[in-house]
């Protein structure tokens, strides 16, 4: 089976892994990319006093030995979705093994076609006016230190997009012109041999109503 590729742009965590969590235990292989661009409703402060105070959690006989807690946006939507699977089994497990998540986009998925989530996406969830977060923002926040490097090869996607689709016009346009000539050229000889045939006709006809 083919994995689906999402890109996470625009969608709620909490929805995001809801979705993603029920299409994995059905058996299907999930690519999730640019997860540094999922949202989270509320303020960055809210949110930021929320996380802060979850990465406090740890062992209380020694913390040294406690949890330890992940920085970087794609672990947190893997740890979001490992939540909603029974991962402890062997069903949730061989779910989970379907999953793959990145921060940005890698190499192997750049010219694949991403697919969105209608019933994550934001626009489709939170109100009109409502306050969300990036959690590439908050993950910089708490400790994550690719934030620069991934907003740079980011960009260097998207100009490497941005030049293959300007080639790719250029191709059709190009294609759709020598295409139109050599319709133009076959519809005008149609054209010729329908008014040679005309002339012909009506040269027939004249002679015999001259005879």
């Amino acid at each position: 089976m083919k994995p689906v590729v999402v890109d996470c742009k625009g969608h709620l965590k909490g929805r995001l892994a809801s979705v993603v969590a029920k299409q994995l235990l059905k058996g299907q292989k999930i690519v999730l990319v640019r997860c540094e661009e999922t949202n989270v409703a509320g303020t960055f402060i809210r949110n930021k006093i929320i996380h802060m105070r979850y990465l406090n959690k740890t062992m209380r006989s020694n913390p040294r030995r406690g949890h330890r807690h992940q920085s970087a946006p794609s672990l947190m939507v893997f740890k979001a979705i490992r939540g909603m699977l029974p991962h402890k089994t062997t069903r949730g497990a061989n779910a989970l093994k379907n999953l793959r998540v990145y921060d940005g986009v890698p190499t192997e998925y750049e010219k694949v076609k991403k697919m969105v989530i209608p019933a994550a996406l934001r626009v489709q969830n939170l109100r009109a006016g409502s306050k969300y977060i990036r959690l590439g923002d908050l993950a910089v926040q708490i400790g994550w230190k690719y934030g620069d490097v991934v907003s740079k090869l980011e960009k260097k996607r998207l100009a490497r997009g941005a030049a293959f689709h300007s080639r790719r016009t250029k191709v059709a346009v190009k294609q759709a012109a020598i295409v139109k000539q050599h319709l133009d050229r076959v519809n005008g000889v149609k054209v010729n041999q329908k008014r040679v045939a005309k002339q012909a006709a009506w040269k027939a006809n004249h002679k015999t109503t001259k005879a």
